[in-house]
């Protein structure tokens, strides 16, 4: 996934599928802190959100795919950074 207009959340993926996407994407900020990794999120949310590429309802299907692999705290965090890309 090289930007969120790349994610389509709608596939049908098995949990191997899941969870090599997400490794891949694990590796690219690898020795990266958290900040970073939510900067980088919210740089490509934001760019897709101006240029009309990203849609409400694809921040719902990334944070419904990803959350769940975060812990309570990770998880709220990028709960609150999808509530405040949603209402730009």
């Amino acid at each position: 996934m090289k930007d969120f207009a790349s994610y389509e959340g709608g596939e049908r993926r098995s949990s191997e599928e899941w969870a090599k996407e997400a490794e891949e994407i694990a590796g690219q900020y690898a020795g990266k802190g958290e900040g970073d990794i939510l900067r980088a999120i919210y740089a490509r949310a934001v760019e897709g959100k101006r240029n009309g590429t990203l849609t409400n309802e694809q921040i719902d299907e990334f944070y419904a795919r990803f959350s769940s692999m975060l812990d309570g705290a990770k998880r709220k965090r990028l709960k609150k950074l999808v509530e405040e890309l949603k209402r730009m």
